[in-house]
């Protein structure tokens, strides 16, 4: 089914709740690869058993579409002085809820207890922050179905999806902040700043 193979599929149908998906990617490890910047297909994610937000969010998508609900991925937009961040979103009863990749104690798995996406995005703001104590989020974009990239092998490709992320980037999003509420904006405190810097996966030097 959508050009998985027979061991891929089995690995994905076991994942038959969001809370099991968000499980097994918490434990593939952070993709660090610096070298260059790469947005690998849920194959390749599953084959070198390592990813970063987006390459999470392609997995958990997928993952979700196997059980029958559609494959919904969404783009978080930050100050220039702060990276973006991309999340697979899924409902039930009529609730919103979040699967993320992130190696920070922050902006992780919410619970499908919100009544509409900007209700969902809006609790990731006070604690998306640079290392500055800075808050940066500015934006979210409408959920984006990634069936509409089946004709590409969004879920196969031995190739990187990039064409996904450069749809996230023209896609509609909504501001969350005017200019007088940017100026306005607190700093994070010392403590929380000494929180986000706690990490999942510490890099090492091959």
């Amino acid at each position: 089914m959508f050009g998985l193979t027979k061991r891929e599929e089995q690995v994905l149908r076991k994942l038959n709740t969001p809370k099991k998906i968000q499980d097994f990617i918490n434990k593939i490890p952070i993709n660090f690869d610096y070298r260059k910047d790469t947005c690998m297909s849920p194959r390749n994610v599953l084959r070198k058993n390592k990813c970063h937000c987006i390459e999470g969010a392609l997995l958990a998508a997928l993952a979700l579409r196997l059980q029958g609900r559609p494959p919904l991925i969404l783009d978080l937009t930050a100050a220039d002085c702060d990276c973006d961040h991309v999340i697979a979103v899924f409902q039930e009863n009529k609730k919103w809820g979040a699967i993320t990749k992130t190696n920070h104690g922050v902006l992780r798995y919410r619970e499908p207890v919100y009544n509409s996406i900007h209700e969902l995005v809006m609790p990731f703001f006070h604690e998306y922050f640079n290392n500055q104590g800075k808050k940066t989020l500015r934006s979210y974009s409408n959920p984006i179905n990634l069936s509409k990239f089946d004709h590409l092998n969004w879920a196969t490709s031995e190739e990187d999806v990039w064409f996904i992320p450069d749809c996230l980037v023209k896609a509609k999003h909504y501001k969350i902040l005017n200019q007088k509420q940017i100026r306005n904006l607190r700093k994070a405190d010392k403590i929380e700043i000494e929180i986000g810097k706690v990490v999942e996966w510490k890099y090492r030097k091959k």
